[in-house]
């Protein structure tokens, strides 16, 4: 797959489908990290992601509960779904981020992964969402460094 795109969407249902496909087809590395405003469609995109990897159960934001897992069907690994806008870095230690972003069979997914700091990992996708003037929404996902 290659990590250099940018990807215009013009309805929710088109922002889960890029999702979606991108679930079908990652095989590494297995943490995306979001960066983009309020409203820009990372959550509805994770939605999509997760049907992608065939999680049936309905995704909700963990913005207030931080981190959701889901189990990944014919797989050891589960789905992290984290959302980070609530959390300082001196808190992610005990949020158990370290064992998350070392599981070898589980994807993580981390909503405003600019607050990692440190954590950050280098093996990554970063995915940058914002909307266009015209409401439109922009995708640009590219291998981390």
């Amino acid at each position: 797959m290659d990590f250099s795109h940018k990807i215009i969407t013009k309805s929710a249902q088109e922002t889960a489908g890029v999702g979606e496909e991108i679930g079908n087809n990652l095989k590494s590395p297995r943490v995306l990290c979001f960066y983009g405003e309020l409203g820009t469609g990372k959550t509805t995109f994770v939605q999509g992601f997760a049907k992608g990897l065939g999680i049936t159960s309905r995704l909700l934001s963990p913005t207030f509960i931080i981190v959701r897992r889901y189990n990944i069907p014919d797989s050891a690994g589960f789905l992290y779904h984290l959302d980070l806008y609530r959390v300082e870095e001196k808190d992610l230690a005990e949020l158990g981020v370290s064992d998350m972003l070392s599981d070898p069979d589980s994807i993580v997914v981390i909503e405003w992964a600019e607050k990692l700091g440190n954590w950050l990992p280098k093996d990554r996708v970063d995915i940058t969402f914002s909307v266009l003037p015209n409401g439109n929404h922009e995708i640009r996902y590219q291998k981390g460094n």
